[in-house]
């Protein structure tokens, strides 16, 4: 465990260089090799960038007691967040051919179309192109990864600011 208010900042700022990374390469991914960015995928990039926010916002913080709390219980309910929203893509892909829904619209006209909540809805039904399997490494897809790393930084932002520090 991190006991020292330094140590809790380097574990914070881990953090949001793994987010960094992790985000660099989705967008390598996806502007130089090609790769085409489903509904899921956005939301995804959102939930990782939101719990980046958070551990930027804990590491220049450094907070104590109940406030670091408080950042670890933000940063595993996004990171939970996006786990979900991982899981579920990692679900359509899984399904059977005959159950894949149909490709659908694009993420961004589907909120400038329809009310939010309307989107949302249709973002999460799934469509075609978020079934997909277009990229994996070492037989897991791109949504199952993502779902690793959410659990690995939701375990790290625990790590960091849950426990107190010596004094």
């Amino acid at each position: 465990m991190i006991e020292t208010r330094r140590g809790r900042r380097a574990a914070n700022m881990a953090g949001v260089v793994i987010v960094a990374g992790l985000m660099g390469y989705a967008l390598y991914e996806q502007h130089i090799v090609g790769l085409e960015v489903c509904p899921l995928c956005v939301l995804q990039r959102a939930a990782m960038i939101s719990l980046g926010f958070v551990f930027l916002a804990a590491a220049l913080h450094s907070a104590r007691g109940a406030v670091a709390r408080v950042y670890s219980v933000l940063g595993v309910a996004v990171a939970l967040t996006g786990a979900g929203i991982s899981g579920w893509h990692v679900r359509l892909q899984h399904l059977p051919p005959d159950q894949v829904p149909s490709c659908g619209p694009g993420f961004d006209y589907m909120f400038d179309a329809f009310p939010w909540r309307v989107a949302l809805k249709m973002v999460f039904t799934g469509s075609g192109e978020c079934a997909k399997l277009n990229w994996t490494f070492r037989g897991f897809s791109m949504p199952s990864w993502v779902l690793v790393w959410f659990l690995i930084l939701g375990a790290l932002i625990i790590a960091a600011n849950w426990r107190r520090l010596a004094r």
